[in-house]
């Protein structure tokens, strides 16, 4: 079993999860997060961690896309661990349902982001 993050980090971008991870898995794209399955060693503390109850076991049914989606954009979206501040607009669309039309297949700046 591993974590994914799902449709509900779509336009959030909450990055509790990220200061977390012992094992730094989580990349960024350009308004969600995502978690590397080669990295994610099924430790859960992400899970708990997210304010936006996004982030699933991958034994979920009905999942199979995020865990798709997930190992697809951990392969070209850059690594992120330190936490930031979620988009501007996180408490709007936080819980909305339909988030998959909006979804940047975009790479966020990951670590270069950070503030020097």
């Amino acid at each position: 079993m591993l974590w994914v993050v799902t449709e509900n980090c779509i336009k959030c971008k909450y990055m509790e999860c990220v200061s977390e991870c012992p094992v730094d898995c989580f990349r960024e794209g350009e308004n969600m997060l995502v978690i590397d399955p080669t990295l994610c060693i099924d430790c859960g503390i992400c899970e708990p961690a997210c304010p936006a109850d996004a982030i699933r076991s991958d034994a979920e049914r009905g999942l199979e896309a995020w865990v798709g989606m997930n190992a697809r954009y951990a392969q070209v979206w850059p690594e992120i661990t330190v936490q930031r501040e979620p988009l501007s607009d996180a408490k709007a669309w936080d819980g909305r349902p339909g988030k998959l039309a909006p979804l940047s297949p975009h790479a966020g700046a990951g670590d270069a982001g950070q503030a020097g």
